[in-house]
Parts: structure tokens; sequence; C-alpha cells
């Protein structure tokens, strides 16, 4: 049995027990949440050394850090070194979006290097594959993505993002409406490309129960991909998107009626006005399945800064029930990120999921923020910068102005309102 079918079942795991410990929540409230499909819990059965991983309401919201190469730049051991930064600053999984290079050489390293559950778009290394045969990637035959499919899983891969929904059909409703950016995921482009040429359907929505036999041998889950995502707000919740976003939600009931655990990936580029519309029809259309959003951006003019534009979307979205997000860097649109990029881009992730944590009242989650504020009342600063998200960060903006006073900044000096006021005769009224 899979992990669904046992928490259909009633059964409780000691896998179960050990993330419910992890997560602060019951045992039976995670069982409970697995066995509706709100919930899932990540990790191939082939995978030993990564503790499994929950996603899903009523849980800490998780992040992703993607990394990878591409084909002007290929450079593994630096990927790898952007890994340790990401779960270092607190990812709580990483995707490897190779197209560079040994494609098969990057992910089994990455596989052993890592010690979060791993994700990957197969569709990618079946497309780069397909060219490095000196074919155009519409000549992709179905048997190629397929194999790289089961050969990812194989190797432990514990997620693997799957644009299953992009039909014929969503895309001629696209295509009618119209779009300013039209389509800007890879594996969308990908699809739509093959299907217009070759005029078929979607192999991944045609033969959607055999890639559910593939996910059911691993116990993966499949990450149903937008690959209609909105890459401008002026696109943002229009007709091919929302199309998609049904068949997912029908495609998601198919999986969980064989076993298989699913998450749903969202924009994208959404206005702030439109993120709460977007979160909710996901958890209604989807049927509660865990909702996976890029970031969202909520502005389009902000290169540099679209871990910031990021994190405003994400702490939103969070806030209105989204449950994992995926991390956006400052080099967003610009170039591929650097390691220092892939550090600001996690913990900008990180400030968002744990302020919409906060508002959504996960256990736990306002204690850290109780003994910051403690810490700053009894100007202890080494608990500051223990208690922050980034220690090291915060412990050199202070050694950089050190004040004559050691117990104040240079901010505020002898006239801090916190020094001031814990004289307790200033209470004395």
């Amino acid at each position: 049995m899979t992990r669904l079918e046992k928490a259909k079942k009633g059964i409780i795991t000691e896998e179960i027990k050990k993330v419910a410990r992890s997560e602060g929540v019951q045992a039976e409230f995670l069982r409970e949440g697995i066995a509706r499909g709100e919930i899932t819990l990540v990790k191939n059965l082939r995978r030993r050394k990564i503790k499994t991983l929950a996603i899903g309401k009523g849980l800490r919201t998780k992040i992703n850090a993607n990394i990878g190469t591409s084909k002007d730049h290929q450079n593994l051991k630096e990927e790898i070194k952007k890994m340790r930064v990401a779960i270092e600053y607190g990812a709580d999984t990483i995707m490897d979006l190779s197209t560079g290079g040994d494609l098969d050489k990057i992910r089994k390293t990455i596989l052993s290097e890592s010690t979060v559950p791993l994700g990957t778009v197969p569709i990618y290394q079946a497309a780069v594959e397909t060219v490095k045969k000196k074919k155009s990637i519409v000549n992709m035959e179905v048997e190629d993505i397929f194999r790289v499919i089961e050969k990812q899983v194989e190797d432990g891969v514990d997620f693997i993002t799957v644009h299953c929904g992009l039909t014929r059909e969503s895309a001629r409703r696209l295509r009618d409406e119209g779009r300013l950016l039209d389509i800007v995921s890879r594996g969308g482009a990908f699809t739509v490309e093959w299907m217009a040429y070759n005029k078929k359907e979607n192999p991944l929505f045609e033969h959607y129960d055999r890639l559910l036999e593939i996910a059911r041998a691993y116990d993966v889950v499949l990450s149903l991909g937008d690959g209609l995502r909105p890459g401008c707000l002026a696109d943002a919740t229009d007709r091919g998107q929302v199309q998609e976003l049904i068949i997912l939600g029908e495609l998601a009931e198919r999986a969980w009626a064989k076993g298989i655990q699913v998450m749903i990936e969202g924009p994208g580029h959404v206005p702030i006005n439109q993120i709460e519309t977007n979160v909710k029809l996901e958890k209604h259309l989807c049927h509660g399945a865990p909702f996976y959003v890029l970031g969202p951006l909520v502005t389009d003019i902000a290169p540099g800064y679209d871990h910031i534009t990021s994190a405003i979307g994400g702490a939103i979205a969070g806030a209105c029930g989204a449950d994992f997000l995926c991390y956006v860097t400052p080099s967003e649109h610009l170039r591929l990120p650097t390691i220092h990029d892939v550090r600001e881009g996690v913990i900008a992730s990180r400030i968002a999921a744990h302020a919409a944590d906060i508002a959504k009242g996960v256990t736990g989650a306002l204690d850290q923020d109780i003994k910051m504020a403690r810490a700053r009342k009894s100007m202890d600063w080494e608990s500051q910068f223990r208690l922050s998200l980034d220690p090291e960060r915060s412990r050199e903006l202070r050694k950089s102005r050190r004040p004559e006073d050691k117990k104040v900044c240079t901010m505020c000096g002898e006239f801090c309102a916190i020094k001031l006021l814990n004289e307790e005769e200033r209470w004395n009224f």
C-alpha cells in the first residue's frame, strides 16, 4: 500500500508519528489530512538519508529553492554549493532544473549530497536529449518522456513536476483570449510546441494512467504543473490558466483514486488583489490539494529585486492558504543565480513563509517572535542574533557600527526608547 492508501485505511505509521512530532501536530490530524489529500508526505521510497517532509493544510509553510545548470553555465561544484547554502538557510526542498551538461551525473550528485527532498522537471531532460540528437524538441518521442521519468524516480527523485493539465483545449482557450506574454513556463512551451506540430494531445494527459503507475512504484509525489501560468500581471487569472487548473483538479482525483499523492502548482505573476482569489480557486477546484506557488510576484518592474516582489506575494498567498512557496532570487529574469542570490532568495522566502504561518495560526509560529521581543527588551544582542533568520547577517550589521554604549545600537544611542523605559522609576506615575 502507498502512504495515501494506508492513511485512508486509518493506519498511523511510524513515519506519520515522526513527522507529526516535527510539525507539532497530532498524528491523527496528520493522517486525516493525508487521507483527504490535503497533506502530502514527500520522500521517494528509495531515499534513505533524508527525513520525510509534510506539506499541506495546518502545517508550517514550506519553501523550495531551485538550482541547476544551463547551456551557458555548467558548473556542478557551484550548484552543489548553492544547494548547501539553500539548505543551510532553511530551504525545505531543492529542485534541480538543470538543462546543461551531464544531466544524469548532476542529478545523481545532488541526490547523494542533499539532506532534503529533491524535485525535478523530467521534460527538461527529455527535451535536452532530443536536441543533442540533432532533432527538434517537437520530435520528442512519447517513450523518451516516460523513459526519463522512470529513470529519474528510480534514481530517487522525491517529487516531479509534470504538466499534465496543459491540453490542446486549454492551449486553444489561451490562444483565443490572447495574452501579452503568452507562455513563460519552459515545460509549458515545450508541450504546446509539441502538440501544435504533431497535432496530438499532451502525452502526459493522454497517458496519465501510465504516469500514475510509475509514481505508485516509488510513492513519489506528482507536482501537477502550471504550464499556462501567467508571466506578467496583465495575464493573471485568464481563461487558459483557469482551464488548466480545472483539469488539474480532475487529475488530482484520478491520482488519489490510485493511491498517489499530488500537489498543485500555481502562478506566477499575480496582482495583490487577485492572490486570495487564486488560492481559493485552487483549493475549491482541486479539492484542498496542497498549493505550490512561484512567488507569486506582485509587480513586473523590479528586476534585481524580485526576491522582494516574490516575498510580498508569498506572504499573502501563504496567509490565504498556500502551502508551499518556490523562492525567487534577485537574478530572476536576468541570469542564472549566484550562490549569494540563492541565499538572498531563501531568506526572503522564509520571511514570507513565517509571516504567513503567523497569520494562519500555525502551531509555534509566533513563539519565535515573542522570544525576539523579550531579547530586545532585555537588550540581549546574542539572543537576537540567534533568533534571527540570518544570524550571520544581523551580527555583521551590528558589528559594522559599534556604539559607545554596547547595550544600544547607533540608530538611537542614548535616546533608545527601550533603554529609557527599562528603568523601573520611569513607570512610577
